[in-house]
């Protein structure tokens, strides 16, 4: 009697434009170190238009589960059988898990990496004696407010331009006493740019004052090197990249 063979399950990566992606890598030797990339494979699905989406997952085969970046994130909920409540806290969605009826449901597992890294970077610190400046508020900035609002520290979001809901960035010289926390949520000081930084006044940061950067390439960005020679605590993104992403296998896998 012959074995069937097990049927290929896709993963993968949804977004546009696509160049290198942790996302690929990751999952690609997290299968092989579980011994099942014979019959998983993850890989990278670059969609211009998100009203292509149906046709995209009607086209393909058996797919495990889907991650979802930039420009995306948002554009895809209205596609979506349902919303975990990460997702709806958050107004975004980075990971689509399919249901065994075919139900579509999004998840945001940045908010869960974000959150859960920061527990861990602030562990000496009481959360209501800190207050936070959230430099951005772009997408990523979304699930990091969602996060310190469950964890309780009050925020400021800074923006270029001044509005209801953010303060500009010459406000922050008078607040950096009060906020002692401040987090980067911008792509500035990404590689190739490295040689950039946010423009906070770095000269007033102090050993109290803790630098948190969403950006993981380069590992120690200029933002934190600036804090580290004030003596400020400083931390990176990569732990949050690497929970989101063990986040979303939970999620995948999660009967």
């Amino acid at each position: 009697m012959e074995k069937s063979v097990p049927q290929l399950k896709t993963f993968g990566l949804l977004g546009f434009p696509l160049g290198h992606s942790f996302s690929k890598k990751y999952f690609t030797e997290k299968f092989e170190k579980l011994g099942i990339s014979a019959t998983n494979i993850y890989e990278l699905f670059e969609l211009s238009d998100i009203q292509q989406f149906p046709e995209f997952l009607k086209n393909q085969g058996n797919i495990g589960g889907l991650n979802v970046t930039i420009p995306h994130k948002q554009a895809i909920m209205p596609f979506l059988d349902g919303l975990d409540d990460s997702a709806e806290k958050v107004g975004a969605v980075n990971v689509i898990k399919i249901s065994p009826d075919g139900k579509l449901i999004g998840y945001n597992s940045d908010y869960y990496g974000f959150k859960t890294s920061l527990e861990d970077f602030l562990s000496q610190v009481s959360f209501q004696e800190i207050k936070a400046l959230v430099l951005g508020n772009g997408g990523a900035g979304k699930a990091v407010v969602a996060a310190l609002k469950d964890l309780g520290i009050d925020y400021k979001t800074v923006s270029r331009t001044k509005s209801s809901d953010n303060i500009s960035y010459d406000e922050i010289p008078a607040l950096m006493a009060d906020y002692q926390l401040i987090i980067n949520c911008s792509p500035v000081g990404t590689f190739p740019k490295s040689d950039q930084c946010p423009d906070i006044p770095y000269e007033l940061l102090t050993p109290n004052h803790y630098l948190y950067d969403l950006v993981y390439n380069p590992l120690e960005t200029l933002f934190l090197q600036k804090g580290h020679e004030q003596g400020a605590k400083t931390h990176n993104g990569l732990l949050m990249l690497h929970l989101q992403a063990e986040k979303a296998w939970e999620i995948w896998n999660a009967k």
